[in-house]
This record gives C-alpha cells, structure tokens and sequence, in this order.
C-alpha cells in the first residue's frame, strides 16, 4: 500500500491569517491552481481510493484532484483539522494580542497546550490513529488521503513511528504539497516528504 497524502490548497483564511479549525473558508485563486497542478502531476497514479477529511476546503481540493474520475471520495471526520475552538475564524495577531500567553504555549509548548473549547495534540493523535487504522483495514495500493496541516504533521509522526514528543520538531507543509509513503510488511518507509516540485513557479 501506497499513501499519497496533501494539504488542502491555500485558503482565503490562510491568506488572510485567520485559524481555521473546524471552521471553513474558500480556496484561493492559487489554491485551485496549485491543486489542478498537483493533480497533472499524479495523472498516472491509479488510485484504489480517495479519503479527505469532511471539511469543504479539504473535499473541494479532493474533488479537483479526482478530476473527471468517478471515484468515491470517502470523507473522514477523523482527517479534520485540530478542533481551534475559540480560537476558529480570528486574525492570529488578535489572538496574540488578548491570548498572547496560551497563544505562545499552542505553538512553542503544544504538548502541554490547553485549548479553549478546542482539541488538544493527545485528542488529535488519537483520532489520526483512528483514520490511519480505517485506511489500513479497507486496504488498496494506491491511497490519496487530502487532510490539514496540523493534522497531516501527527499522521507523517504516526507513520514513521515516531513519538509524539517529536511533534515540536514538525512544520506545517504547504497547501497541495505532496508526500508518500509505502507500506513494506509493517513499517511505513517514507519515499517523499512535503514535495512541491510540482508547483513550478506558481
């Protein structure tokens, strides 16, 4: 088995600086672009099947990357962004300015971060390791799964099996990055991390 997992492309809240969560805005202009292009660059790619998260900006970049293929987009609540709770559709700079300190210990200290109505790391790894394990148990060769920033960090730690500790150490990929990893007996091998070759010069 084959995963071949991206971002949902660039957002207008992504843009703008405003934390998405559960929450939702619309793709970007570059957003759309970059997915299609993404999209070119797997043409010959045959995929068994396609998870994305439910949220729209992740399913709509799902959707381009299935192009005129009438595969089943399969969506999994356990693919969704961390839940921001409070937090969902504020500028970060207002946040840093009335949460400064919590805002500080969610991107220094995230392990010991406490949200506000919001998920914390442990409750994002847990469900992550849920849809892995729905993935996993369905089987296929060749599996595209569109999520979320933070929460493509936990899955790529999860499948090189690694602690959560090591989550500190971990970006957030760019929108319609690519990275893949395959399946040999038990162990995931990883054959491409946070690949944007693809983008050009877009």
């Amino acid at each position: 088995m084959k995963l071949y997992i991206t971002r949902h492309g660039e957002t207008e809240w992504n843009l703008a600086g405003r934390l998405q969560g559960w929450e939702n805005s619309s793709l970007t202009e570059k957003g759309i672009m970059r997915a299609h292009l993404l999209k070119d660059a797997l043409r010959d790619i045959k995929f068994d099947r396609i998870y994305s998260s439910d949220q729209k900006r992740a399913l709509d970049t799902a959707k381009i990357l299935n192009g005129p293929k009438d595969r089943e987009i399969i969506a999994l609540k356990e693919l969704r962004e961390l839940g921001m709770g409070d937090w969902e559709g504020r500028l970060i700079s207002e946040i840093m300015a009335e949460d400064g300190a919590l805002y500080n210990n969610y991107i220094n200290t995230p392990l010991s971060y406490k949200p506000i109505r919001g998920e914390s790391i442990y409750d994002l790894f847990i469900r992550v390791r849920l849809a892995l394990k729905k993935i996993e148990e369905r089987g296929g060769d060749n599996i595209l799964v569109v999520s979320h920033g933070i929460t493509i960090r936990a899955l790529i730690l999860i499948l090189k099996n690694l602690e959560i500790e090591y989550f500190t150490k971990t970006t957030v990929y760019p929108g319609s990055s690519l990275s893949i990893f395959e399946k040999e007996q038990e162990e995931w091998i990883c054959i491409v991390e946070c690949d944007t070759s693809h983008y050009g010069n877009l």
